[in-house]
């Protein structure tokens, strides 16, 4: 009996010893080869590096009152976990692994990011070898580019939509902890939106001193009086001849507001698109609206002619510091909105056949 009290007591003192005012990471670097060093990164900040000794072992030790995100930088490989004061994380990686699997103990989060890690990887290889093939075919047949990529292009989207669906579903588990938000910035967020706003919403006051929850929440809120269901701000800007329109010149009508540059590739391969849904459903109530993020007048209107945009179109010349971009939220091109006859916007950033299906069930 007096060894079983011995033998509890002594786990009560280990347990006692565990340090609550400060983060251990314990850590070692299998086949580290020629790596010397290991970097620690708090958030986007280098805040501490440390040798790794004969046996390949390192450990940093950190304050951090609140649950944190901290990478690992060994060599050219990232890891990413989370801890914060008490939290005694135990590492453990082999560096000629060329999937990155590693071990980690100590932290729920941390082990969470790890698990939904390998999740992402499985989708990685799928993309990987669509992007493969695409490169092999179009090698090997150059011509047929454009039917290559339609028949492959389905294929990529699917991928992306049944991931960003796991991860919603990894994120909705896990809205107390940081691994959720790690997930949540790996989703599509043109398709998430709504949800993502409605999730930093939730999760806002969990994480209020965390800076990369907090940016996270302050550019959902900005977000949201350009989402789905709020009606569109108006503007007003000049066209080609210097006359003034607003947007609410125009309401009664289906709008597309198209924001493009005469200088945007991926704008100028989707105008055909946008021209034939304008030809198709034009006479139904529906009209297009260009914004162009141009700064040289002269390349605007003659992509306009070239490009046979038969449509009002605006601009302010001033690229990506045109008030109306910035009121719109805009940090990439094409970027679109359709806004139903009363100015509510009813979809976003819709191209190819999801911009046809899109209006063909409108229109029906």
């Amino acid at each position: 009996m007096k060894k079983i009290v011995i033998i509890a007591l002594l786990g009560l003192f280990i347990s006692s010893c565990k340090n609550n005012d400060e983060l251990s990471i314990a850590g070692k670097v299998e086949n580290a080869g020629d790596i010397k060093k290991v970097l620690l990164y708090e958030a986007d900040q280098l805040v501490d590096s440390a040798f790794l000794n004969e046996s390949n072992e390192f450990k940093f030790r950190r304050v951090t009152p609140d649950p944190n995100f901290y990478t690992l930088v060994i060599g050219e490989k990232n890891f990413l976990i989370v801890g914060q004061n008490g939290d005694a994380l135990e590492f453990k990686s082999d560096y000629s692994d060329s999937t990155n699997t590693y071990d980690i103990k100590g932290s729920g989060d941390s082990e969470k990011i790890r698990d939904f890690n390998k999740l992402s990887n499985e989708y990685g290889k799928i993309y990987q070898k669509i992007q493969d093939d695409y490169a092999a075919l179009i090698n090997s047949n150059p011509a047929s580019k454009d039917s290559i990529y339609n028949v492959l292009m389905p294929q990529f989207q699917s991928n992306v939509d049944k991931f960003s669906k796991e991860a919603f579903e990894f994120v909705q588990a896990n809205k107390d902890n940081l691994a959720g938000f790690y997930a949540a910035g790996t989703i599509d967020q043109n398709k998430y939106e709504q949800q993502l706003i409605v999730y930093a919403e939730e999760i806002k006051s969990k994480f209020a001193k965390n800076g990369a929850v907090q940016s996270f929440v302050t550019k959902m809120e900005g977000l949201k009086p350009v989402s789905i269901g709020q009606f569109a701000p108006d503007f007003q800007l000049p066209d080609q001849t210097g006359k003034e329109f607003k947007l609410s010149d125009f309401k009664g009508k289906y709008i597309l507001l198209d924001f493009w540059a005469s200088w945007c590739a991926p704008c100028r391969d989707e105008n055909p698109n946008i021209v034939k849904q304008y030809e198709k459903f034009k006479s139904k109530n529906f009209m297009v609206l260009g914004v162009s993020l141009d700064d040289d007048r002269a390349a605007w209107l003659k992509a306009i002619k070239d490009d046979q945009l038969n449509w009002p179109h605006l601009s302010e010349l001033k690229r990506w510091d045109g008030k109306v971009t910035l009121q719109y939220k805009v940090e990439g091109i094409p970027a679109s909105f359709i806004l139903d006859p009363e100015g509510k916007i009813i979809a976003k950033n819709l191209r190819g056949v999801e911009l046809e299906q899109f209006l063909s069930k409108t229109f029906k």
